[in-house]
């Protein structure tokens, strides 16, 4: 992988790449251009799979180059490899990052309670299918807080901590807040890993937030969503296993959470470099919070001391583009920050990547489809032997190309470099 072609720089000058300052998030039609192509196809052996059943694999690709002007400003350049909207991949975990950063932002419209994002956070049950938290026993106190749950999200992906977050902003507050920061493609209308029906994911649990004396400093009662959303028909594979018997149909994802790989760059892009976006793509939060999510998207469990995580829990777990099946140690040199989502054969990882040894620093999307059988439900995806590979000799193949690649103006990477907890 160390060896280059000598003419990638001229592919960059004349692949009719779109240079912007934002993603082009609502294509009505397929996006694509020669850059990545022609980058891939250099790569036969990892690729030649890929390509050729690029649509069966389901695969679509961003990746975004950055420049810095004379005053450090980040300059975009963002390439597309078969990205189309409106080609549905199930987006599994990734939509934890758009859940922690509306937490985080509702939090702003309390804090008048003095209720930040350390304070106790308690959740009752009031519906059916509801379950109360009264105690965290991952924390060193054992209180439940938002920080927590976000550092559990981005750590280890964890799913209840995903679900309390989605309870305490409500299914209506967060879709209409992400649309209305131009996020149109979103539809997150169910908790994760649990079995509840439509109309259960619509109602979220009453929430109490206690302050430091034990006192009730802010009370939120039971919300409902009366959200409308889209219609869709999505009907993949050829079955799925139901109570542990083949249904011999294709899967509906139709109710399924939902949102394009172009938004969440977006999203991520608008945490990372705010002033890169417009002001109302922008998440309202405070700059201490934004430094706290930007650290535990590329802090690792290894350097955490709550939770505590044993070796089971590898420091690549959550860090598709650092993959290694032998999980040896991860390179010292380079910071992913970044959120994955794996299920139902789906493997989608959205990233931004600094290389600190080398000054260099790019962002890159990819969801790949891994469902051979086109079974849904059985537990045999094609992780191991196909996407996985794919995302790494993908962000392997972007790294050595960006290493290449000429640069008028070296980033001052400095807000990335961030002292972790150990």
């Amino acid at each position: 992988m160390k060896n280059q072609i000598p003419f990638l720089w001229v592919l960059f000058l004349i692949a009719g790449c779109s240079s912007s300052k934002q993603i082009h998030s609502r294509h009505n039609i397929k996006t694509n251009n020669a850059f990545l192509e022609n980058l891939l196809k250099k790569y036969p052996l990892y690729f030649d799979t890929i390509l050729n059943n690029r649509d069966s694999f389901r695969v679509q690709i961003l990746y975004s180059g950055i420049d810095r002007d004379k005053n450090n400003k980040a300059i975009f350049s963002h390439h597309y490899f078969n990205v189309d909207p409106h080609h549905y991949f199930y987006p599994a975990s990734t939509i934890k990052m758009p859940i922690a950063a509306a937490a985080l932002e509702k939090l702003q419209k309390i804090k008048k309670y003095g209720i930040d994002r350390n304070t106790t956070m308690l959740t009752e049950a009031g519906y059916s299918g509801q379950t109360p938290v009264y105690n965290d026993p991952t924390t060193p106190d054992g209180r439940p807080t938002v920080a927590h749950y976000i550092k559990k999200i981005f750590l280890n992906s964890d799913n209840d901590a995903s679900n309390r977050l989605y309870e305490f902003v409500g299914q209506q507050y967060l879709n209409k807040r992400l649309h209305n920061k131009g996020y149109n493609t979103a539809q997150i209308i169910h908790r994760l890993s649990i079995d509840l029906n439509e109309d259960q994911n619509r109602h979220t649990n009453p929430i109490k937030f206690f302050n430091d004396s034990g006192e009730i400093a802010f009370k939120q009662d039971e919300k409902t969503s009366t959200r409308k959303f889209p219609a869709r028909n999505i009907l993949l594979g050829n079955g799925y296993l139901s109570n542990n018997k083949m249904i011999a149909l294709p899967f509906d994802f139709s109710k399924k959470n939902q949102i394009a790989l172009t938004d969440l760059q977006s999203i991520l892009q608008s945490i990372l470099f705010p002033s890169s976006v417009p002001a109302r793509q922008r998440f309202s939060f405070s700059d201490t919070d934004r430094k706290f999510i930007i650290q535990y998207l590329s802090q690792y469990p290894s350097e955490t001391f709550y939770p505590q995580y044993d070796s089971v829990v590898w420091d690549g777990n959550a860090k598709f583009f650092l993959w290694d099946a032998e999980k040896r140690a991860l390179p010292k040199n380079i910071r992913v920050f970044n959120k994955i989502g794996g299920a139902y054969g789906f493997l989608t990882d959205v990233a931004y990547v600094a290389d600190f040894e080398r000054n260099i620093e790019f962002m890159l999307s990819a969801t790949i489809y891994c469902n051979s059988d086109g079974i849904f439900n059985d537990d045999r995806y094609d992780y191991e032997n196909i996407g996985l590979p794919f995302m790494k000799h993908l962000a392997e193949i972007i790294h050595n190309y960006e290493i290449t690649r000429f640069r008028k103006h070296a980033p001052d990477l400095t807000e990335f470099k961030i002292k972790y907890e150990k």
